[in-house]
């Protein structure tokens, strides 16, 4: 078998076979096939496609490119949730307390913030001592006894993927949505879970930008989920405003803790009460969402929603103070208000530089190697179709490093259209692919 021979096979469109792909994947990471070669085989996929076995094919051969975890130490049915990512998307940080006190499992391993999408693990670090790196062992026993426990990748997961991204990124092939589900689903299948319920983002702040895409993307994960042998459930929810309204480390850790004490309604919360319920039908806990919503609202009333959280960080040597006091976490130097200039309503938002503004601030990094400052960002005081005057605050700007300031507030103020009609009302939750 020869590369060449797969990369003028999809050139003409034709369907490469489980061998083939498995043959190009294992070539790429020995370094016995060159990136030149890979990247002409990456463009002949853009412009080809796909079918279904192709990208399961694929998806499969990068999970075997490395290790598997190993779940078995954990006892019961073990729920996966993966969001593709957005701004003030805290909703892991929601929804693994809920489902725990709900009677469900979460082993979730998260990842990093890069570009205007916030990163799980940063959030869950701005929280004092915790520590993200846990060995299986440990967070097999933190699961079996709280429930959740969130930690980073370990090992040697899918190193096919890492290759293959950093190869897409250069050679202006990461918008497909086989070569996109096939990166997604070769880690959540690699992470040893049973079964995996995903939020796929769509609008301004979102990879897919419109709707038929996204439910697109959807679909085929949920395909690689199934052919897989693992049960998939994708939502398809809105990004063209941050799903939130803190945005930033140590602030979206404390919208969390308000959320699971029982003090904020909004998008976040219904997203996350929407995933979780998923969740926990798929664990088998309940046989219908309409009972483990009852069983949700039950454990933040009760106050065994923020238990489990307080539990999950103290196992992972953080303070679990911190659902109590807040002011724990580290905090910025100072609140500037960013008000606004005209009298309207709020039309529309670009998410997508929102973010930007974070990582402006300090909250987020542009390169895997930049330092990260939990405690700045900004929460914000109003959203779409809200009515504003002049004068009015957007929002509060935590900040400390100032050199940035006036580049973010300029591009603060740009990203927020204000008009004099409300505006298009925005769906949260689109479609739900199973």
């Amino acid at each position: 078998m020869r590369i060449i021979d797969l990369i003028i096979k999809k050139k003409r469109g034709k369907i490469l076979s489980g061998e083939e792909i498995k043959f190009f994947i294992d070539g790429y990471v020995s370094g016995d096939i060159p990136d030149y070669q890979v990247s002409s085989l990456l463009m002949a996929i853009y412009f080809q496609g796909m079918n279904k076995q192709e990208t399961t094919d694929l998806t499969l051969a990068m999970v075997d490119s490395g290790d598997r975890v190993d779940l078995s130490a954990i006892k019961g049915i073990k729920v996966d949730k993966h969001s593709t990512g957005g701004v003030a998307d805290t909703a892991t940080l929601i929804v693994g307390p809920l489902v725990a006190a709900s009677g469900g499992l979460v082993a979730k391993m998260s990842g990093r913030g890069l570009g205007h999408t916030g990163g799980t693990l940063d959030k869950l670090e701005s929280i004092p001592g915790l520590n993200i790196s846990q060995t299986m062992e440990r967070f097999a026993e933190i699961v079996n006894t709280c429930g959740v426990s969130v930690i980073g990748q370990t090992g040697n997961l899918v190193p096919a993927d890492k290759k293959l991204y950093a190869l897409r990124d250069v050679t202006g092939t990461v918008d497909n949505v086989s070569l996109i589900s096939g990166s997604i689903m070769s880690k959540k299948l690699a992470s040893g879970s049973d079964k995996i319920v995903l939020d796929v983002k769509t609008g301004s702040g979102a990879f897919m930008k419109d709707v038929e895409g996204a439910v697109e993307l959807a679909k085929m994960m949920v395909d690689i989920g199934t052919l897989a042998g693992k049960e998939t459930v994708a939502l398809v929810t809105d990004m063209n405003q941050p799903l939130g309204n803190a945005v930033g480390n140590s602030l979206e850790v404390i919208e969390a803790i308000e959320i699971l004490a029982g003090q904020h309604e909004g998008d976040l919360k219904a997203v996350s009460v929407a995933l979780a319920s998923k969740m926990l039908v798929l664990g088998e806990i309940f046989s219908t969402e309409k009972e483990a919503v009852e069983k949700i609202n039950e454990v933040i009333e009760n106050g065994e929603a923020l238990n489990r959280f307080a539990q999950m960080i103290k196992m992972q040597e953080g303070d679990p103070e911190v659902v109590k006091n807040t002011g724990l976490l580290p905090a910025a130097g100072s609140i500037i208000e960013v008000k606004a200039e005209a009298d309207g309503y709020i039309q529309s938002m670009n998410t997508e530089n929102m973010g930007m503004v974070a990582l402006l601030l300090g909250a987020g990094r542009t390169k895997k190697t930049d330092l990260v400052d939990p405690a700045v960002g900004y929460w914000l005081k109003k959203r779409i179709g809200d009515l504003v005057k002049k004068g009015d605050v957007l929002a509060d700007f935590h900040v400390n490093d100032r050199k940035n300031l006036d580049e973010s507030i300029e591009l603060f103020k740009k990203s927020i259209i204000i008009g004099k009609n409300p505006g298009k009302k925005i769906d949260l939750i689109y479609n739900t692919i199973s």
